[in-house]
């Protein structure tokens, strides 16, 4: 398993780098402030459609939630970008004995009310409107093995370009404190949530 490193240096410059790529490429991002508890660690559960969602997330972070961020990625991707260690992200090997060790260690960060963890539960690349979200297992485990001082907060972005020549970004936020989801139901209420975000999003004219 492949963990973050820390460089005050080098994660300074990539904060000013995402940010200058995300205006560069993205006409707007644009998102909800939901109610969230300051004094809690963040489980981040998104939908996962492109190369750009970890730095969008990553980018909101810094926007709303000001947590440390951290983000599971396939091993194989981090060995690839290995700068990708030092904006938070740590590996996962799918389909082999170490998974759980990735899982556990997520579950660890969720005990800091400093963190964020942000996981993309399908596991791959989807259309960005597909109509169901399947959850892959990891992110249970992670839910019941972490202690109950973390909330989930879900989020649905979309991308589209409408009148603009370069693309627009919508992320709809949901905050959920642990008592109100059991781990076995998250799927279930992604689901919700993502069917009213995309309704929301499909209704958007100019």
């Amino acid at each position: 398993m492949l963990k973050p490193k820390k460089n005050l240096l080098i994660t300074g410059f990539f904060n000013l780098y995402i940010n200058w790529i995300i205006k560069r490429h993205f006409q707007q991002v644009q998102f909800n402030r939901p109610d969230f508890k300051s004094d809690r660690s963040v489980l981040l559960i998104a939908n996962h459609f492109s190369w750009w969602d970890g730095f969008l997330l990553y980018h909101v972070n810094q926007l709303v939630f000001n947590k440390k961020f951290h983000i599971m990625v396939l091993e194989d991707t981090m060995q690839k970008l290995s700068f990708l260690k030092y904006l938070g992200s740590f590996s996962v090997a799918k389909n082999s004995r170490q998974i759980l060790q990735s899982l556990d260690y997520a579950a660890d960060l969720l005990n800091d009310p400093d963190n964020m963890v942000v996981i993309f539960p399908q596991g791959k690349l989807y259309s960005n409107f597909v109509d169901d979200v399947h959850f892959e297992k990891g992110v249970t485990h992670i839910a019941r093995k972490a202690k109950a001082n973390f909330q989930y907060v879900l989020a649905a972005t979309f991308i589209e370009n409408f009148q603009y020549k370069k693309p627009a970004v919508n992320v709809y936020l949901k905050v959920f404190n642990v008592d109100n989801i059991a781990p076995d139901q998250l799927q279930q209420q992604y689901q919700q949530h993502y069917q009213k975000s995309k309704q929301q999003q499909t209704a958007i004219t100019v």
